[in-house]
């Protein structure tokens, strides 16, 4: 039995802002009430053994839920696996996450999916659940068995990496995959349009020389997706939204009833194309960061719910792949363990996000809009959950790092904020910043 005491409880699955004393029984949320008693409390527990935690000055919240990581095994396991991406996500308060298909081979049938699925339940920290490619090969031709991959485990679809280009293959997959009742995740790219471009198209790039992508690129494949999903009824989820003409599309698209939700990753709402340096590859991502603009029109969207969720794209490389020059290293960041830290810092200190607000983001909307268990500590629910000391700070050093990468822009930072316990399913697998 755990009993934690006088904590900051925020969950936006019961609109509770407040402070609670939580008790937890067999994995379970038992009671949660802001005048638990120790006589009530001896009474719930009838004898058992407690363990008590003194939650002052601290918050506790549902475990978040990460819709976008990149874990790369199977075939790259030397950027990242299963077991490290799992580690480092309940390390950064993420006690679910969702797999991306990209691998190699890419998880286009029902035994990849279950070894995804498998690898995570040996691993023990995360939940972490498959996500499936749409096409086969991921080749953006011809779709997968979604029933039969769906009964393997997977949550969504997805050619993440990819654009579908063939609007045709991409109706028929918004209608297919109608039967299994989950949605298609779309990497919102014109590959026309972008080319091989580094960054965004705009003074940033022209300053540096740099062949820029045009905010065109994503914004043309989201009026698409969107008109697609309105003609088929179907179930549509915008991965790394990054451009204002994509925020008020979606805004639009909403406002006639169009089955959709969208994301915006901590990177685009932190940084901008000012901040790149041709030095530095750790803000070379892909969708490319954009203007001080876009920054706002995001997290706007992200204030009014035009944006649901936040997700990382943790995208993990090696440290030779990303010590190339800027033109030849790959895209991506990894963020598992600092994403949450970094958007409190520079999001929530700063006045630009309610907490409130980017908890719901990242655990109660995710887990309505996937289906899965968890983002709520309502009683009966599994305790998974996340106790943060927002006075606690720490210097992200490479030493500090469970993931396998080391391609995060906040190495020899100091962050503030940061999850110190987190259980899974009332399982302990983090203390004091420690895994167990």
């Amino acid at each position: 039995m755990l009993w934690l005491k006088d904590v900051w409880v925020v969950d936006p699955s019961q609109k509770l802002a407040s402070a609670q004393s939580v008790l937890v029984k067999e994995g379970k949320i038992l009671a949660i009430s802001s005048s638990l008693t120790d006589e009530e409390v001896q009474f719930k527990v009838q004898g058992e053994a407690i363990e008590t935690i003194d939650g002052q000055g601290k918050l506790l919240f549902p475990g978040l839920i990460d819709v976008h990581t990149h874990l790369r095994e199977p075939g790259q396991e030397d950027k990242e696996d299963i077991l490290s991406g799992s580690r480092a996500a309940v390390r950064g308060g993420f006690t679910t996450i969702l797999a991306m298909a990209n691998t190699q081979p890419v998880i286009d049938k029902r035994a990849l999916a279950e070894f995804v699925r498998l690898q995570g339940e040996r691993a023990g920290y995360a939940h972490v659940l498959p996500i499936g490619t749409v096409t086969k090969g991921m080749q953006g031709e011809e779709l997968v068995e979604m029933a039969d991959m769906k009964e393997g485990g997977v949550v969504a679809f997805s050619d993440d990496g990819k654009n579908i280009q063939n609007a045709e293959v991409m109706r028929l997959a918004l209608e297919y995959v109608k039967l299994t009742g989950l949605p298609i995740i779309s990497h919102c790219e014109d590959n026309y349009l972008a080319g091989d471009g580094l960054m965004r198209r705009g003074r940033a790039s022209g300053r540096m020389g740099l062949k820029g992508i045009p905010a065109s690129a994503e914004s043309v494949i989201v009026a698409r997706d969107l008109i697609l999903t309105e003609e088929t009824g179907g179930k549509l989820h915008l991965a790394h939204i990054s451009t204002a003409e994509s925020v008020e599309l979606i805004r639009r698209a909403k406002a006639r009833g169009v089955n959709v939700t969208a994301e915006v990753n901590p990177h685009h709402l932190i940084f901008c194309d000012e901040d790149i340096h041709l030095t530095d590859t750790a803000l070379k991502v892909n969708p490319p960061l954009a203007s001080q603009e876009d920054r706002a029109a995001l997290i706007e969207g992200l204030q009014d719910g035009t944006i649901d969720m936040i997700a990382t794209d943790h995208a993990p490389h090696t440290q030779a792949e990303k010590a190339r020059p800027f033109a030849e290293a790959p895209f991506g960041i990894a963020s598992l363990e600092t994403a949450l830290s970094a958007v409190y810092q520079y999001l929530v200190l700063t006045g630009k996000l309610s907490w409130e607000r980017v908890i719901e983001a990242w655990s109660y909307s995710p887990a309505e809009r996937f289906g899965l268990k968890g983002g709520t500590l309502k009683p009966g629910t599994p305790a998974d959950m996340v106790l943060f000391d927002p006075g606690y700070k720490e210097v992200i050093e490479p030493s500090n790092l469970v993931s396998k990468a080391r391609n995060t822009p906040f190495l020899g930072k100091t962050l503030q904020g940061f999850p110190v316990m987190v259980w899974v399913e009332g399982r302990l697998v983090q203390r004091n910043r420690m895994l167990l």
